[in-house]
């Protein structure tokens, strides 16, 4: 889940105060708050720190608070003609490299007060933190306070580089795989199970090259050294890449959420329309030949 702030961004979110204050050791603000509130706010460890029951009261608390202000806030801006302020998107890397770069920096050129921060990382994002304002997932969120809609499916298919299949000959069925180079994600940075196509031909190829993000797995298949899963929209960018086995496709989703308390704010509005409609306009590109 995922969401920033209408007049407070993310750096001023409260819990984002208390664990930066932590981590920069500023004790002395932290102990003075303790002092004053007469209660024991935090845990101290060798390994960090951690909120105690009544830090995590207080921290509720202020959050209940801001999304008050930013209701508020939302209103009383709604008046003004000028989008400004930030919006922070958080993205699969897959997505926010290989399309919403593009688009969002069109956005941002149009509203001179208006600051995107893309986020576009092989990970997941909470709107509830305050870590986005705007979060696309792979999977269709299950729980929390939040804005749903389903953004598009896509599929993936496999590829090699030209390069590569004048070196090893060419790959018309499963079978050409065995001894090929598997180009393919890291298993332990796998962080939403929409990512287990790769297990279908894993079992083909024993030989892997792993990388942690789908700009590393991208480049390695151009530049020649083997066999990947790749997004379709994104390959269709590169004509060295060549489609393999046909019959072998992946379908997946994006969903594109938002948090109830920053939603209705014009910057917040403006980008969730935007991404909305521009995945909508380039729909086809999201499937496959």
């Amino acid at each position: 889940m995922v969401s920033t702030s209408l007049m407070v961004d993310t750096s001023s979110h409260p819990r984002a105060q208390l664990h930066r204050c932590v981590e920069r050791s500023a004790y002395r603000q932290l102990t003075a708050l303790e002092e004053s509130l007469k209660v024991k706010l935090l845990e101290r460890h060798t390994s960090g720190c951690t909120l105690t029951s009544a830090g995590e009261t207080l921290v509720a608390a202020a959050e209940r608070a801001e999304s008050e202000f930013l209701k508020v806030g939302a209103s009383i801006g709604g008046a003004s003609e000028a989008i400004t302020g930030t919006v922070r998107v958080g993205a699969p890397d897959g997505l926010g490299n290989y399309f919403l770069a593009d688009r969002l920096g069109t956005l941002a050129a149009r509203h001179p007060g208006l600051v995107i921060q893309l986020v576009p990382l092989p990970r997941t994002f909470s709107l509830s933190r305050r870590e986005a304002d705007i979060a696309i997932t792979l999977d269709r969120p299950k729980q929390g306070r939040l804005i749903l809609s389903k953004l598009t499916d896509y599929t993936l298919s496999v590829y090699a580089a030209e390069s590569y299949l004048s070196r090893v000959g060419l790959i018309r069925n499963q079978s050409d795989l065995a001894g090929q180079l598997f180009v393919t994600h890291v298993e332990d940075f796998v962080y939403s199970n929409a990512l287990d196509y790769a297990s279908t031909l894993g079992r083909l190829m024993s030989r892997r090259y792993e990388c942690g993000s789908v700009v590393a797995q991208m480049e390695a298949v151009r530049s020649g050294h083997g066999v990947g899963i790749l997004h379709d929209y994104a390959a269709r960018r590169y004509p060295e890449l060549k489609r393999l086995l046909p019959g072998v496709q992946f379908v997946r989703s994006y969903w594109l959420t938002s948090h109830p308390d920053t939603h209705e704010t014009r910057r917040v509005q403006e980008v969730h329309r935007f991404i909305a409609a521009s995945v909508k306009g380039a729909r086809a590109s999201f499937e496959s030949n």
